[in-house]
């Protein structure tokens, strides 16, 4: 009976596939993609949020768009809040800009309500389409290099020096060698395709610092911590305030080519797309992804967006959103180790900072390298990101270089009005904020 209930909600047997192979796929995704529920209130914390209330937000908000995009969408795919986009709330916003983190979540918030329009009303498919593929490829990998200078940072390979601004850290601190060791735990079990093999490393590294004594053992299970600190905290008046428009509209913006992206990238890996190579049911997808960002900054965590480690589910065989929804009960049942989400140092969460900058930079290597007018702004924005420290400021440099060099180029065709009035939008911030 019950087969017969999911096999008729999922229409599992018009995809090929049975129960007992989505509830695989659903444990194989929620391993590649756990690391998150470590990360996550690691990050987060250092804007002053409690730990564990991030910790209990990231669990619900991943819940919350999982479910949403299993029962509704009907995708393989699994949602939580999104690795760049939590450092772009910590260090660009709320110590960069100095802004509190009631009023970062109220910009999240506000980010996830624009999303939800966009959706309803096809715009979304006009601004994907408009932004040119070598930015798109770019964003993606500056996010990469921005994700990796935070995770030398946290792991205390780069320190900060007064004449060169970055220098090597204390190489023989036994932390920073534990490190490099999750690092390349990580890089080997990925590649030898052991499930699981980011959450491996971060825990193995967690193992070797409380038996070498630098980290305190407090346990793995307990009750659910309280969530009160930060739910329903989030400032939207605040975050209406003009100066952040711009830090809205970046989480729009960084959002919606992360999820388009991971949508498609998944779906084509899966075989999912139709004929046309579009996304069936895209609408629907798009409505589970805002639910989860305007969800999640009520509950307390930054934006969240479809995981590209999704693949490793629909690699084993995941077609339906069964898997989603399995990944789904994994994060609530998830909710009761917040002990050893408290153990876990930030050296031992560097490594994964650093696997996901790998896997983002790779988008550099489809640039059209010929075009000094594609390949150059490609470059500023990936640069500008870890250089500038802010994903903004990545995005502005990138879309002010490509409508200006096109322009003296002489290739003003190649521009949209899309992307003209985006660089002239930055120049507006820049110049009056």
């Amino acid at each position: 009976m019950g087969h017969f209930m999911l096999d008729t909600l999922f229409k599992l047997r018009e995809h090929g596939t049975d129960v007992k192979t989505e509830v695989l796929a659903g444990c194989t995704t929620f391993l590649t993609m756990a690391y998150i529920i470590f990360v996550n209130p690691a990050i987060l914390s250092q804007t002053g949020m409690d730990f564990n209330a991030v910790f209990v937000a990231t669990c619900l908000a991943a819940a919350l768009g999982s479910a949403v995009m299993g029962l509704v969408a009907n995708y393989p795919i699994a949602l939580a809040p999104g690795m760049g986009l939590n450092a772009y709330f910590t260090f660009s916003v709320v110590q960069g800009m100095g802004v509190s983190w009631q009023v970062a979540l109220g910009a999240v918030f506000l980010s996830g309500v624009i999303f939800m329009a966009v959706s309803l009303f096809r715009v979304r498919e006009a601004l994907v389409n408009a932004i040119p593929h070598s930015l798109k490829l770019s964003i993606s990998a500056g996010v990469g290099l921005f994700l990796a200078i935070i995770a030398l940072k946290n792991a205390g390979i780069v320190v900060a020096h007064p004449a060169t601004l970055v220098t090597l850290g204390d190489v023989t601190d036994p932390r920073v060698l534990l490190a490099v060791l999750g690092f390349l735990m990580i890089l080997a079990l990925e590649y030898r395709r052991v499930t699981g093999g980011v959450i491996i490393g971060i825990l193995g590294v967690t193992v070797f610092s409380v038996l070498l004594g630098y980290q305190r053992f407090d346990g793995v299970f307990a009750l659910p911590p309280s969530i009160s600190p930060t739910l329903m905290q989030m400032d939207i008046a605040g975050a209406l305030n003009a100066g952040l428009i711009g830090v809205v509209f970046v989480f729009f913006l960084v959002d919606l080519f992360d999820t388009t992206g991971t949508l498609v990238g998944v779906s084509h890996r899966a075989g999912l797309l139709d004929a046309q190579g579009r996304l069936p049911r895209l609408k629907r997808a798009l409505a589970a992804d805002s639910t989860a960002i305007v969800g999640g900054a009520a509950l307390g965590t930054s934006s969240c967006t479809a995981y590209i480690e999704s693949a490793a589910g629909t690699a084993v065989g995941g077609r339906t959103g069964l898997t989603a929804v399995v990944v789904a009960i994994l994060f609530l049942a998830a909710l009761w180790v917040s002990p050893l989400a408290g153990t876990v140092p930030a050296y031992a969460t560097a490594p994964a900072l650093c696997y996901v900058a790998v896997l983002m930079t790779r988008g550099l290597a489809e640039i059209n390298w010929d075009d000094l007018t594609e390949s150059a702004p490609a470059v500023v924005t990936a640069l500008a990101m870890p250089f500038t420290f802010s994903i903004a400021d990545g995005i502005a440099f990138g879309f002010i270089c490509y409508a200006g060099l096109k322009l003296l180029a002489g290739r003003w065709q190649d521009l949209s009005f899309a992307v003209v009035v985006i660089a002239l939008l930055w120049i507006a911030r820049f110049a009056l904020f």
